[in-house]
Order: C-alpha cells, then sequence, then structure tokens
C-alpha cells in the first residue's frame, strides 16, 4: 500500500503554545483529502511542516515516504492562502516563472483553463480582480503534474460561483493517481468531492477516515459533524 502523506506523533511547538500535539494518520495515494477544523485549529502548521516551512518538535511528517526537502517539494504542487504572483508580472510571465522551477508544468493545460476563464496572457496581474488573481494562483498549481496538491483555504473568500469554478478546476485537472490534501473551514462546498476527512481541534485529530465511512458510522454529513464537533 502507497501512501503519499503520513504523519506519526507528530507534534509542533511554539515556546510554550502548542499547535499540534501528537497527530497520526496516513493517507493513501489517488484520492481527495480534506483537512478540515476552524481558525486556530493547526491546518496551516501542518501544512507548513509538509513542505519543509517549519521542522517537527518531536515525531515525523513524511511525503511520498521521504522526509520533507527539495525532492519533496518537485511532487508537491502547493497553493498558498495568500497570493504568492508579483504583481508586475504578466500572466504569461507568471506561467514561465513556474515552469522554470517545475519541468512537471503543463503550460497547453495552463492556456486551456486561462482561456475558459477569459484572462489574456498578456494582462497584468497587478491589473486583475482579487478573485481572478486566486484563480490564475490555483491554475498555475492545478496545471503541474504533481503527486500531491496542498491547496490551503483555495474557495475562501470567493463567491459561491467562484467556488463552483474552482472546484471544477481542482477536479477537471487532477492526474488519477495524485492526490488533493484540501485544507479548509467551508465544508459543505467541498464535502461532495472528498474521500477522506481529517478533523483537526486546538491540534489534535479527533476525527479521520474515510468519508463515506465517517458518513456510515455516524448517520451525518461530514458539514453536520463540523458543526456539532466545532460549535462554540
Amino acid at each position: 500500500m502507497s501512501f503519499i502523506l503520513e504523519c506519526g506523533n507528530l507534534s509542533k511547538a511554539y515556546g510554550q503554545t502548542v499547535a499540534l500535539c501528537n497527530v497520526d494518520f496516513k493517507i493513501e495515494a489517488g484520492g481527495v483529502v480534506g483537512l478540515l477544523g476552524p481558525n486556530g485549529s493547526g491546518k496551516s502548521t501542518l501544512i507548513k511542516l509538509a513542505m519543509g516551512m517549519l521542522q517537527p518538535t518531536s515525531g515525523a511528517i513524511l511525503i511520498d515516504g521521504k522526509t520533507p526537502s527539495a525532492a519533496t517539494k518537485a511532487v508537491t504542487a502547493y497553493l498558498p492562502d495568500t497570493n504568492f504572483l508579483a504583481d508586475w508580472m504578466k500572466v504569461s510571465q507568471a506561467m514561465a516563472y513556474v515552469k522554470d522551477f517545475f519541468p512537471d508544468f503543463r503550460e497547453e493545460t495552463a492556456k486551456e483553463m486561462f482561456g475558459r476563464l477569459g484572462i489574456g496572457l498578456e494582462q497584468r496581474i497587478k491589473s486583475l480582480s482579487k478573485g481572478n488573481k486566486e484563480k490564475v494562483g490555483l491554475i498555475l498549481t492545478m496545471a503541474r503534474n504533481a503527486k500531491l496538491y496542498i491547496l490551503d483555504e483555495p474557495i475562501a473568500g470567493v463567491d459561491p460561483a467562484a467556488r463552483d469554478f474552482i472546484l471544477d478546476v481542482i477536479m477537471r485537472n487532477k492526474p488519477e493517481d495524485s492526490t488533493i490534501f484540501l485544507c479548509t473551514h467551508l465544508i459543505a462546498d467541498i464535502e461532495p468531492i472528498l474521500t477522506h476527512a481529517v478533523f483537526l481541534s486546538r491540534g489534535q485529530v479527533v476525527l479521520e477516515g474515510g468519508a463515506d465511512e465517517i458518513r456510515a458510522d455516524k448517520g451525518k454529513s461530514l458539514d453536520e459533524l463540523f458543526r456539532e464537533v466545532f460549535r462554540w
């Protein structure tokens, strides 16, 4: 059995503040995984550990069987929760920038998606609306032929129509054997595409498993469970 992402008793503390505590789960390759939790639950810390931007305080995290490194970044496409594109760039220059770093970038796929969206390759990033900037970032990420796509809050702050477009881009461009690791607190919108769910609360896993198995076991949707677990 092949695991694309593994956490073994993973903990991360910032001084006296514990962000993650003994997180333990394994994700098989090929599905769409929801990392679900409210703000402050540890989602962003886990993603930064997966990308090698932070080091664990204890325990381990593995990507495709390896400790996060240049080798794992080569097979991981990461979409941060903030705009990562330089305003002065044209869309074509942003494409060239990603292509220079990642040989698996599918240029024709990106061009087709920009065409569907009506974004011209000669448009400058600074001329685009906030929503279209986010869509450009998503397209550049999903145009890679990666093993693992880590998407941090890709549908936060956009209108329902834009959410539908974003989810369509994600599923239409996901290579068959790749895995989507999708971090969000907007469960209802993404539940239909999830094959696996990891619920994080205060740095700990409170529920984890196959989406269908969780629904069958609990007799509730993931969205209903999320509201129940994280009610305030």
